[in-house]
C-alpha cells in the first residue's frame, strides 16, 4: 500500500524512546509493585530527561508469572498498575508534554488464564477451541512423549502435558516459553482477527505505537518436525534459537505484513497520526534477515548487535557499518539500544575481565556469564558507549535506570528470584531478574530509595549501597551519569546528516562524521592522540570522559563530540 508524501520524516526517524519497566519505575500505591499511578507522577523527570516517546511494558491483566508477558486480557490493564482512566491521564499528561506512548505487545502466546485458553482445555480434541492453541497428542503407546523435541527458551521441553480432573492424562500443548504461556496459532483466523481487534483497540485510545515481542518464532513450520540435533556444549535455554523450524520460519512475515496492512489503513483513515512498530528479533550476522523485518511489515526491527559487541573498535564499527549500510538501502532508520530488560545491564557488561571478547548471546542475560565484574571500569566504558550511540542516526530506545549508571544486581537470594528462567533450569541460569530492580530516586532506603512508601518491601530486593546512584544524588553532581545522558540527548538534537566514516583515524578508534560533528570513540586503555587530520579545527563539546576544550587528546575507554 503506498504511503503518501511527506515534507519531513516521522517523528520516530531520531527520536529518543525510554523504555519504561512498569514494575520497577515508581509505585505510588505503596504496594512495593510499580504503577500507572507512579508513571503519572514522573513525567517530568522523563520530560527534563528529554525523551520523546516512553516504551511502557506490558500492563495488561496478567498472573505474572513472566512479568505481564503473559498476557491474559489484551484489551484491559492490570489492576494493579491502574485502569484504562488512569491509562488515559497517563497518555493526555505525556501528551502534555510532547512524550507519545508505546505500549508492549506479546503476539507470540498468552498468559494460560487467557479465556481462550481456559476454553481450549475444558473443549475436546481437535475443536476450534483448541485450534487457537497447537494442541497435540503425545508419542508412544500412551501418548507419554511430547509431540516433538523442541526446548523452551526458558529452558525445558516446548510441552506440557494436560491432566483432567479424574488425573487422565491428555493431550501436550506447545509453548515456547513457561508452560503457563500457550503458543498462538496463527495460521487461524480467530487469532488473526483478535490482533487487528488489539492494535485499533490501543490506537484508538491514543497509543502511537507497539513494541512487538518475540517475533521471530511466532510462526511454526507445517507438522512441528523434530529440531536437529545441537552441540552439547549449547546452555540448556539457548538450545531453542537453533530450531530452524520456528526460529525465523518464513510464514511469519506473512504475519507481519497483514500486521503492516491493517496499521498503514488506519494510518489513512485517521490524518495526522503517525504511528511505529518495532520487532524484538535478535538477527546477529543476518542482515538479510533484519532486512525482511522492515520490508513491508515493521517500520523499525531493533539493532541489538551494538549492545552485543565486544568492547573493541573492530567489532563496533563492524556492526554498525552493516546495520548502517542495510538500513541505508531501504531508507529506514535503525533502532539502536544498549541495554533492554532482557539483558545484563551496560555497566557490569562493560566491566567485566572479558568484554573484549564476547561473542554476540554472551551479553544476553538468558545465557549467564560469571567472569568477573569491575563496576568503575564498566561505567566508564558504559558512559563512552552511550555518547557513542546517542550520536549514531536513527532512534535510539534506552532501558529506565542506564541513565543512572545502574549495575546489573548479580547477587539477589535465590529465594526472591521471579525469573521464570531461574526455575526452569533449576538455578543454573540465574535468569533475568538482575536488571529489572526497582530504580532508586532519593537517598532513602526506608523508602526503597524513593521507589515507594515507607517500610514496603520492594517486590525485588535492592542493593543497600545503591543511595549515591538514585536520581537525588545524581541531581547535585554535575559529573553523574544522569548529566551525561542529558547532556548527550539534548546535543544530539543538533547531530544531522547521514554517517561518514573517518578513514584515516587510527585503527584502535571508531570515527565517524555526522554534519559538522565529529564523532571518536576509543575503546582501549591507552589514551589516543589525534592528528590536525582528523580532528581539523573543531574543538570538543562533549566528552564522556574530562578533557581541556583544546585537547587533541582523547582519554582511554572515552568517546568525545566534536564540532
Amino acid at each position: 500500500m503506498s504511503k503518501p508524501e511527506s515534507s519531513s520524516p516521522p517523528w520516530w526517524h531520531d527520536a529518543v524512546v525510554y523504555q519504561l519497566y512498569v514494575p520497577s519505575f515508581a509505585d505510588a500505591n505503596a504496594d512495593g509493585w510499580g504503577d500507572l499511578w507512579g508513571v503519572r507522577e514522573r513525567l517530568d523527570y522523563l520530560a527534563d530527561l528529554g525523551v520523546d516517546a516512553i516504551w511502557l511494558s506490558p500492563c495488561y491483566p496478567s498472573p505474572q508469572i513472566d512479568h505481564g508477558y503473559d498476557v491474559a486480557d489484551y484489551f484491559d490493564i492490570n489492576p494493579d498498575y491502574g485502569d484504562l482512566s488512569v491509562f488515559d491521564e497517563v497518555l493526555a499528561q505525556a501528551e502534555s508534554r510532547g512524550i507519545r506512548i508505546l505500549m508492549d505487545i506479546v503476539p507470540n502466546h498468552c498468559s494460560s488464564e487467557h479465556k481462550w485458553f481456559r476454553s481450549a482445555i475444558a473443549a475436546e480434541p481437535g475443536s476450534p477451541e483448541r485450534d487457537r492453541f497447537y494442541f497435540r497428542d503425545g508419542l508412544g503407546p500412551n501418548g507419554d512423549t511430547p509431540p516433538n523435541n523442541w526446548r523452551s527458551v526458558f529452558g525445558g521441553p516446548t510441552w506440557t502435558r494436560l491432566i483432567d480432573d479424574n488425573a487422565t492424562p491428555g493431550q501436550w500443548y506447545l509453548h515456547t516459553f513457561a508452560p503457563q504461556q500457550p503458543d498462538f496459532n496463527w495460521s487461524n483466523a480467530e487469532v488473526v482477527d483478535h490482533f487487528d481487534r488489539a492494535l485499533r483497540f490501543w490506537f484508538d485510545r491514543g497509543v502511537d505505537g507497539f513494541r512487538v515481542d518475540a517475533v521471530a518464532v511466532a510462526a511454526k513450520a507445517p507438522g512441528l518436525p523434530d529440531a536437529p540435533p545441537v552441540s552439547r556444549d549449547v546452555a540448556e535455554n539457548d538450545v531453542w534459537s537453533y530450531n530452524p523450524y520456528t526460529v525465523f520460519w518464513p510464514t511469519g512475515h506473512d504475519y507481519w505484513k497483514h500486521w503492516r496492512s491493517v496499521i498503514d489503513e488506519y494510518q489513512e483513515t485517521h490524518p495526522g497520526r503517525e504511528l511505529v512498530t518495532v520487532s524484538e528479533a535478535y538477527t546477529p550476522g543476518r542482515p538479510e534477515q533484519l532486512a525482511m523485518y522492515v520490508t513491508g511489515e515493521f517500520h523499525q526491527s531493533f539493532a541489538f548487535e551494538l549492545m552485543l559487541a565486544p568492547w573493541r573498535s573492530d567489532s563496533i564499527e563492524e556492526v554498525v557499518r552493516d546495520t548502517v549500510a542495510t538500513m541505508d538501502t531501504l531508507h529506514v532508520p535503525p533502532a539502536w539500544t544498549i541495554n533492554n530488560h532482557d539483558t545484563q545491564r551496560v555497566v557490569t557488561r562493560l566491566g567485566r575481565a572479558n568484554a573484549t571478547e564476547l561473542s554476540s548471546y554472551t551479553g544476553n542475560n538468558l545465557v549467564y556469564v560469571d567472569a568477573p565484574v569491575d563496576l568503575s571500569v564498566g561505567l566508564v566504558r558504559a558512559r563512552a558507549l552511550v555518547l557513542f550511540a546517542a550520536a549514531l542516526p536513527g532512534t535510539f530506545y534506552i532501558y529506565q535506570g542506564e541513565e543512572l549508571g545502574l549495575e546489573e544486581v548479580l547477587d539477589l537470594p535465590d529465594n526472591v528470584r521471579q525469573d521464570p528462567i531461574f526455575a526452569r533450569t533449576e538455578g543454573r541460569q540465574i535468569g533475568r531478574d538482575g536488571c529489572r530492580v526497582p530504580m532508586p530516586w532519593t537517598a532513602d532506603p526506608t523508602t526503597g530509595f524513593g521507589f515507594t512508601s515507607p517500610n514496603v518491601e520492594t517486590w525485588l530486593p535492592q542493593p543497600k549501597n545503591w543511595a549515591p546512584l538514585s536520581v537525588e544524588a545524581q541531581e547535585r553532581n554535575p559529573a553523574s551519569m544522569l548529566h551525561l545522558y542529558r547532556r548527550a540527548l539534548r546535543a544530539r538534537r543538533s547531530v544531522d546528516g547521514p554517517l561518514a566514516w573517518v578513514n584515516n583515524s587510527p585503527d584502535e578508534i571508531v570515527a565517524f562524521v555526522r554534519g559538522d560533528t565529529l564523532v571518536i570513540l576509543n575503546p582501549t586503555s591507552t589514551p589516543c592522540e589525534l592528528t590536525d587530520s582528523v580532528v581539523g579545527d573543531r574543538y570538543p563539546i562533549l566528552s564522556s570522559n574530562d578533557l581541556d576544550v583544546g585537547s587533541r587528546l582523547v582519554p582511554a575507554d572515552s568517546c568525545v563530540w566534536w564540532r
